[in-house]
């Protein structure tokens, strides 16, 4: 990861979601949520499997891995969709019951932003520790 004093673009350096989040959203709109719909830099897989997690997580610090020198993303804000998840990947049609389930689901919001607070090399598996 690398720290951007602004940003890049949207609303935030970096995008986190969880799997039970893409699921749980896949199971509303009656279909298999492709993760890639929803362009995270970031898919956490967490131990409580409980869709839209990420809610809980404002204002605290995602630490991702182990040690002092472990990077850092400070959760700012949550991922407000638009109709870009609509879109199929792989073959660019849409499907409008993606966001219809989002806004049902949880208030139009799936996943968080993110800011870089400490950089450092992320890895499939590692572990990752909220803090307050």
């Amino acid at each position: 990861m690398m720290h951007l004093r602004h940003g890049v673009f949207d609303d935030g350096s970096i995008s986190v979601i969880t799997s039970d989040t893409v699921r749980e959203i896949g199971r509303l709109a009656g279909t298999n949520a492709d993760v890639r719909r929803f362009r995270p830099n970031i898919v956490v897989r967490s131990t409580r499997t409980v869709p839209f997690e990420e809610n809980e997580w404002l204002g605290g610090v995602l630490m991702f891995g182990e040690g002092n020198d472990a990077p850092a993303v400070t959760v700012t804000m949550r991922d407000a969709r638009c109709a870009m998840v609509n879109i199929d990947p792989d073959r660019g049609s849409l499907s409008p019951e993606i966001l219809k389930a989002i806004v049902r689901g949880n208030q139009n919001n799936a996943g968080i932003y993110g800011t870089v607070t400490r950089v450092g090399k992320l890895a499939v598996g590692q572990t990752v520790v909220l803090h307050r």
